[in-house]
């Protein structure tokens, strides 16, 4: 990708599956004042953190992202391998053409990386979702976060409470941009194209009869115990409706060790986007330890159980309608007669979550590379 006289390169970074549903909304504020005549261009450089269509093919398509302009292709690996080949790769890139900035989004390995490698290179860094924290150090999301935010020049954040966070550790409210959650622009955007998933029929599911389930945590997954303990308080807590279980790779290891689960568990492959939401939109509840999974069902008005001892959204919980219930399977049985009771609280939907992100991030950009 080349500049064009008087225009400004920001390098997007994607690298998985989370951040997609974050990029997507950027992307279309980058190219619609683009066409406007607006100066920014962005490149997208896709990591290859998440390398199968399951975990990002898919995404890409349903979300009607580009094909990004550089794929480093890092592949599998441990933490540390991930980072380092990410590191190398980018650190490639932006030697061969430096952008303005590099904007990174969440909380992933990539995110990390690229944003060492910029600033290692003199390259500004913006962080998409700045500013988040859960308090939790066993947790690797946790320590991205943190090390990113620690050499972040500008943070593009998703609440107050991450604005508070990020006034604690010094940094000055000119570098804060409140621009609401672009996982949200992605969720409002497509509400009217979600699809049945192909097994809806066969497992005849029904609207709020039926209870999804995410889990893919190492706390909660890695342990053949540990998981075996909270599937079967889950079937136990669906108060007999079917449980659809879309199955993480992580979490797939492990439950081939185990020899006996609830007969009311149902075990899918990962969703591509659309039809996940649409599962989740007509759930009776979620029960999760997914962090992006209870913003969703906060705008969505869906109740949902996180099976965490901490979070980094704590919007959701105050203000939506999740709560956290620990990592005990003994809290699911109370929190699941409660709902079946009809119990439940409504939610509300925090401040700026209108779908408008994007463009406000672009606008922010504008105003801080372009002036």
């Amino acid at each position: 990708m080349r500049a064009t006289p008087g225009s400004v390169i920001v390098d997007i970074i994607a690298g998985a599956r989370p951040n997609f549903m974050k990029i997507a909304p950027i992307i279309r504020a980058f190219e619609a004042r683009s066409a406007q005549g607006g100066p920014l261009r962005y490149r997208l450089i896709h990591t290859g953190q998440h390398y199968d269509a399951k975990m990002s093919g898919d995404f890409f398509e349903q979300l009607g992202i580009p094909a990004p302009h550089l794929n480093l292709e890092v592949g599998s690996g441990s933490h540390a391998e991930q980072t380092a080949g990410i590191m190398v790769g980018y650190e490639k890139a932006l030697m061969e053409q430096r952008s303005a900035m590099c904007i990174v989004v969440g909380d992933v390995t990539s995110t990390m990386a690229c944003a060492i490698t910029a600033q290692k290179l003199w390259v500004r860094v913006g962080h998409v979702e700045g500013g988040i924290r859960s308090g939790d150090w066993t947790m690797p999301e946790e320590i991205n976060r943190m090390v990113t935010d620690a050499i972040t020049n500008d943070f593009f954040t998703t609440s107050e409470v991450a604005n508070a966070n990020l006034r604690r550790t010094g940094i000055s409210d000119d570098q804060i941009h409140f621009v609401g959650n672009t996982m949200i622009d992605t969720l409002l955007a497509n509400l009217d194209r979600l699809q049945k998933p192909p097994f809806w029929d066969e497992l005849r599911l029904e609207p709020q009869r039926f209870i999804v389930l995410t889990l893919h945590r190492p706390n909660n997954v890695d342990g053949q115990g540990t998981l075996a303990a909270l599937l079967m308080a889950v079937g136990a807590g669906a108060h007999g409706l079917p449980v659809v279980f879309p199955v993480h790779p992580r979490t797939a290891k492990t439950l081939k060790e185990i020899a006996e689960l609830p007969v009311n568990l149902h075990f899918v492959d990962p969703q591509p986007y659309l039809e996940f939401n649409y599962l989740v939109k007509h759930a009776k509840a979620v029960i999760t330890d997914s962090g992006g999974i209870t913003e969703e069902t906060t705008v969505m008005g869906v109740p949902c159980m996180t099976l965490r001892n901490s979070t980094e959204r704590p919007e959701t919980v105050t203000m939506g309608t999740n709560e956290l219930l620990g990592t005990d399977p003994a809290a699911l049985k109370p929190a699941c007669d409660r709902l079946f009771a009809g119990g439940w609280k409504q939610g509300a939907i925090p401040p700026l979550w209108d779908g408008k992100t994007g463009p406000r991030i672009v606008t922010v950009l504008e105003r801080l590379l372009a002036a």
